[in-house]
């Protein structure tokens, strides 16, 4: 039997370099996205783009517009809303399993994925920032024993990705705060306090829910960011 690669396909990294534009707000919503262009920014056929739109559209991400195609679908409220509820009870859980398995050996890992969070926020790098918070939440998930955290978890990080940009483009103060919170988090994991990591998990994610939920409320969607502008998607 052939082994298969564990590479992602192209069609996958075309998927990823779409949703990076999207999170860095240079696809904002409404953005007509076209295939011909895609292939031709990102130097691939239609035929991975087109796998990747669909992939994208079966996740929420883009949608169906009429007369004009496939455009990056709007952050809703009520999307963040159900998002965040979901996410806050499976990472409360997974806070607290992570502290009851035995989470002093998550120190030295969850403190190196603090530390670059905060340097990438003194950079002003907001992919950096939600790469190494998706890694410490990982983390979380995969210490906690229940394998089905981390699978159950997976095909949403995309639209994570999204809501995360939101919070941590409200301001350097902002993203302070969630740092703090994650190393409160970790701490609580490591002392292997689990009701206090579940409690700190949950609102830690709540937290974030209202701050984008209020942002779509107020303004009737998400303002885009004032350093965001329309450039060609980043080369797979």
């Amino acid at each position: 039997m052939r082994v298969l690669s564990v590479q992602p396909s192209l069609a996958q990294r075309v998927c990823d370099a779409i949703v990076s534009e999207i999170v860095a707000g240079r696809l904002p919503a409404g953005a007509r996205l076209i295939q011909d262009e895609l292939a031709r920014a990102l130097g691939v056929s239609r035929q991975p783009v087109q796998q990747a739109l669909l992939l994208l559209r079966n996740q929420g991400l883009v949608r169906e517009a009429h007369g004009r195609g496939l455009v990056v679908a709007p952050l809703e409220a009520a999307d963040v809303r159900d998002l965040y509820q979901l996410r806050a009870a499976m990472e409360a859980l997974a806070g607290r399993l992570a502290a009851e398995n035995g989470g002093s050996r998550l120190a030295e890992d969850g403190a190196e994925l603090i530390l670059r969070g905060r340097e990438a926020l003194q950079r002003g790098s907001l992919e950096h920032q939600i790469a190494a918070d998706i890694e410490f939440h990982v983390l979380l998930a995969k210490a906690s024993g229940n394998a089905l955290l981390a699978e159950t978890m997976a095909p949403h990080w995309a639209k994570f990705r999204r809501i995360m940009a939101e919070v941590l483009r409200e301001g350097e103060q902002s993203s302070r705060r969630v740092w703090d919170e994650h190393a409160a988090i970790l701490e609580a994991v490591v002392d292997g306090d689990g009701a206090l990591a579940e409690t700190l998990c949950r609102e830690h994610l709540s937290k974030a829910s209202r701050l984008v939920e209020d942002r779509i409320s107020s303004h009737g969607q998400v303002p885009a960011s004032a350093s965001a502008r329309r450039t060609d998607p980043v080369m797979v």
